[in-house]
């Protein structure tokens, strides 16, 4: 039997200690120890963008990385994205409002991802141009929506963010 690693780090804000085997990649950490099913298993050869999350605030493909590789790291999945939890009287991040005020789902698998890899280029860059958004979200596939409503909804919660339109 393969020994298990106690890992510490920050996981939406508060502290985690998961135990996990040594092979088991950040995703599968994620969902099958912790049960944080939001992060997407997709193509998990890094190509698809569906297991996107945050690492120290940076977008990493959860599929490539090892959990313990994560030591010590603050985590951000897209349970932890908005504000006040999953619970009645929970707030929506200005980015998941946008996405869904302006229909940029479909049927929602790429979302997560997708919406994490812009929360981390706003965080960074209050004002990007269609092209910066365009580049940012590149290795985000999307089958369904097409592109249009979600650049639309980046650029809308970026002006949300930034408070010069009215929700």
């Amino acid at each position: 039997m393969q020994p298990k690693l106690h890992l510490r780090l920050t996981l939406n804000g508060e502290p985690a200690e998961p135990s996990c085997a040594p092979y088991k990649t950040l995703l599968e950490v994620l969902r099958e120890d912790l049960g944080l099913t939001g992060t997407k298993h997709g193509c998990e050869l890094g190509e698809c963008g569906a297991c996107a999350v945050l690492v120290d605030g940076e977008p990493q493909l959860s599929c490539l990385v090892l959990a313990l590789e994560c030591e010590g790291k603050a985590i951000e999945t897209i349970e932890g994205m908005g504000s006040g939890g999953t619970g009645k009287g929970a707030a929506l991040h200005p980015l998941q409002e946008a996405f869904a005020d302006l229909g940029a789902a479909q049927c929602g698998y790429c979302t997560p991802g997708i919406l994490l890899t812009a929360k981390a280029l706003l965080e960074n860059e209050p004002q990007p141009s269609r092209d910066r958004i365009k580049e940012a979200i590149s290795g985000n596939l999307c089958r369904c929506t097409g592109y249009q409503q979600i650049f639309e909804a980046i650029e809308e919660a970026a002006r949300r963010m930034r408070d010069e339109s009215p929700r």
